[in-house]
């Protein structure tokens, strides 16, 4: 059996506890599949073990490409004008844009800048404040949040029933006559576990196969030094929350609306910082349009306040980069651009 633990606070303003309630008991259920469809997961050998293994979702490139055609399928939201793919696009590491808070139906706006979606087997938790920590059930929130893709479980997989290509697909990859929500999850979890970014110049120059400028090679020391502790190697994120200074009120509580623990206001999930050049805006709330912004922000702008994460508290005010550091920096966070990843056309229906 697999437990799953979602915000409290998020199924209820969303209304949607019973179809929770539904989705952790169809996700007891039990599922077989031909093994003449399953191959072998190559995962990068630079890369820790994946935390999401397959274990009870056997992988298949059935399986893959049943989950790659619902995200990019509008069908999943309530009026079928919004899929997954509108707010992660594959150009972006699958961010969004530009975009501080992304669109949904009827023009709603999401509460938080949409996260690029990349190594997500590595997750141990998802969202922003971690209120949710499997992805066999993370888009469970987007899906019925009211002003993203707004619908409802049975409403989902009454359509995708319904649907000619659809019901048959699932049938094929999960060997069972009716569809529940513990396929749609399944399907979903086989594409997003699968979208691996491992491919920038760093990883090649990590695994010999390539050199850094000089300018890089500074930049690189210097993250190794002032960055690392929260955005940690070969990842490039520690997988924890933190309050980075960026104010002393905060109208986004952050990790605490999860833990109601004085300690994480204005703590926030660490994003990787991979493809970072790809997914402006910057931030959970997107305030920041541009690198150099973040960057200054760390260099002279870093504010204290009782929950200021330990490895920046002995840098309030910031680290005070010189602009030839700073500019080394971005030089090096250039390098975690992936454009094998962005251009990789099996990643698209």
């Amino acid at each position: 059996m697999i437990f799953f633990k979602m915000s409290f606070n998020a199924l209820k303003a969303s209304g949607s506890l019973l179809a929770f309630s539904a989705l952790f008991t169809a996700c007891t259920k039990d599922t077989s599949q031909d093994s003449s469809s399953l191959q072998t997961l190559q995962r990068p050998q630079h890369f820790p073990p994946a935390h999401y293994t397959h274990n009870t979702n056997p992988y298949s490139k059935a399986g893959f490409d049943l989950g790659k055609n619902l995200f990019f399928d509008p069908i999943l939201s309530r009026d079928s004008t919004i899929s997954c793919a509108s707010c992660h696009h594959q150009t972006n590491a699958f961010a969004d844009k530009n975009v501080a808070r992304s669109k949904g139906i009827n023009g709603g706006l999401s509460d938080r800048n949409s996260p690029a979606i990349f190594n997500m087997a590595w997750n141990t938790s998802f969202m922003w404040d971690g209120g949710i920590n499997h992805i066999e059930v993370m888009p469970f929130a987007p899906l019925v949040h009211p002003r993203e893709m707004g619908d409802d479980l049975s409403n989902i997989l009454r359509k995708l029933q319904q649907h000619s290509v659809y019901s048959h697909q699932f049938q094929s990859v999960f060997n069972k006559t009716k569809l529940d929500d513990q396929q749609l999850f399944w399907a979903l979890a086989q594409y997003m576990s699968n979208l691996v970014s491992a491919n920038s110049r760093y990883d090649k120059y990590v695994l010999g196969s390539a050199n850094l400028s000089i300018s890089e090679l500074k930049g690189l020391s210097l993250f190794r030094s002032n960055c690392s502790s929260c955005h940690s190697e070969p990842l490039m994120t520690d997988y924890k929350f933190h309050n980075n200074g960026l104010d002393t009120l905060f109208k986004d509580v952050g990790r605490y609306r999860i833990s109601q623990n004085a300690i994480d206001l204005g703590r926030f999930k660490t994003p990787s910082l991979r493809n970072i050049a790809l997914t402006a805006p910057y931030m959970h709330d997107g305030r920041f349009s541009q690198l150099d912004q973040v960057i200054d922000h760390y260099s002279h702008h870093i504010v204290s306040s009782p929950s200021l994460s330990a490895p920046l508290s002995k840098n309030v005010g910031g680290f005070q980069f010189s602009e030839e550091e700073k500019k080394n920096l971005i030089e090096f966070l250039y390098t975690l651009t992936d454009q094998e990843f962005i251009q990789n056309k099996n990643l698209v229906p």
